[in-house]
């Protein structure tokens, strides 16, 4: 059974005169009046009563009385707190009879639902973390976002360098009339010797030939000068024309090559090897920016699905309030971030929160609830009511919604009525849920 308030009386703490009250023990139990009145004086008074001495106000004692605080507060365990005399010294007594200190009310008195401010101040950072610790997946989302951060960082890195390297792919030279190898001079000069031989045969060739036709002219005119040879140089005659038969076919069809191409390649070999390398930087960045490109799109995976196992860790835990989450490490209500809800919004999510915090604490005090409207807080005293939890809260009001008026200090008498119910069907549906 969770611990709840049973009854209090606060006398001279700060504004309070006197007041005695015995708050509903599911629900809401609100302590309207105007401004300065002592309404928010009640609940330091039970922060102090029940949290210890870092929650004495600094000046506790009203002013203009000559009398010291008094506190008295019955729990529903039994337990008796005391804050009396001059230095306002705690009691704490048991069922049993016996007397304890600060570290029995510590046991089930949970800090932030008596100082549900603190809660409210902190950071939305710090919020995501009790949220995390309550439904026990803080460690294993930590990791999710170490992880997800180091891809993150590894993915912004390359990506970097993929641009880099793009940029750097567009900015080189191309020459695509270009060969895709260096030229190598010695096979040039290699291709032109080979040339400059063959056409050297050529030459020999036509030279033998020249030289056959002489002699055969030659012989004509010694064969006309010297008849008396005829036989014998008709028969070397025709040798000689069967020599000049055969070298005309062997050199009918010789053609000679130029080497005026491998001349220009070999002036403008440098030329040429400057454009090949600049192409092959070309397409080497190119390849590079297309790998990095290819490692990001990777890296741009491993995030999504590191994302879906946050979002599905998420899903599977048991939330003290549908609507709740931690996005990018920050606590979200229905999508919104703490700044973006509205007041009577972050006082529901606030409370859904602390109330876990410590089951044992079956209580907890609200200020400024004038923020919610009445429909608002007619359906937050419902879900108070079916989660069995106790809320002593100020308003500033004197209208029927309130349990109690406080009027300068005092309680005005002949004011206790109930929370008026609306006429509208409850929004916040089923046992731990809004």
């Amino acid at each position: 059974m969770s611990v709840k308030i049973n009854k209090l009386e606060i006398e001279n703490v700060k504004r309070v005169k006197a007041v005695k009250l015995e708050p509903s023990q599911n629900g809401l139990t609100i302590l309207g009046g105007n401004n300065n009145q002592g309404k928010t004086s009640v609940l330091d008074a039970i922060a102090w009563g029940l949290g210890g001495n870092k929650y004495k106000p600094s000046k506790a004692m009203r002013e203009g009385s000559a009398i010291p605080p008094k506190l008295h507060i019955v729990m529903n365990n039994g337990l008796i707190v005391e804050r009396t005399g001059k230095n306002s010294s705690l009691k704490v007594i048991d069922p049993n009879g016996e007397k304890g200190g600060q570290q029995l009310l510590n046991d089930f008195v949970e800090e932030l639902a008596i100082n549900l401010p603190k809660f409210m101040e902190s950071t939305n950072k710090e919020k995501a973390q009790i949220l995390l610790r309550i439904i026990g997946v803080g460690d294993q989302l930590y990791q999710l976002e170490q992880q997800e951060q180091e891809i993150y960082n590894q993915r912004r890195t390359i990506g970097q360098i993929a641009d880099q390297k793009g940029k750097y792919a567009k900015e080189q030279p191309y020459f695509p009339d270009s060969p895709k190898q260096l030229v190598d001079v010695s096979e040039l000069i290699k291709q032109q010797q080979a040339i400059l031989a063959k056409n050297g045969e050529n030459a020999r060739k036509r030279q033998q030939v020249k030289e056959i036709q002489g002699r055969f002219e030659l012989e004509n005119q010694q064969i006309k000068q010297l008849q008396e040879q005829l036989n014998e140089l008709v028969v070397k005659h025709e040798a000689t024309a069967n020599d000049l038969k055969i070298a005309q076919t062997s050199a009918l069809d010789l053609q000679d090559e130029s080497t005026e191409e491998l001349e220009a390649n070999l002036s403008h070999i440098d030329e040429i090897n400057r454009k090949v390398r600049a192409n092959l930087d070309k397409d080497k960045a190119e390849d590079d920016a297309k790998q990095y490109a290819n490692q990001y799109d990777k890296l741009t995976e491993q995030i999504n699905q590191v994302r879906k196992d946050k979002a599905a860790l998420l899903n599977n835990a048991k939330l003290p309030l549908p609507g709740l989450s931690v996005e990018d490490g920050e606590l979200t209500y229905n999508g919104q971030k703490w700044d973006n809800m509205s007041g009577s919004d972050q006082l529901k999510v606030s409370t859904a929160i602390v109330r876990q915090l410590k089951p044992d604490c079956g209580f907890i005090l609200l200020d400024k609830l004038e923020q919610m409207d009445m429909v608002t807080l007619t359906e937050f005293g419902k879900w108070l009511e079916q989660e069995g939890l106790q809320a002593i809260a100020t308003r500033v009001s004197t209208g029927g919604e309130c349990s109690i008026i406080i009027d300068d200090g005092y309680v005005v008498k002949g004011q206790e009525q109930t929370i008026e119910q609306p006429k509208t069907e409850s929004t916040w549906a089923g046992k731990g849920a809004f």
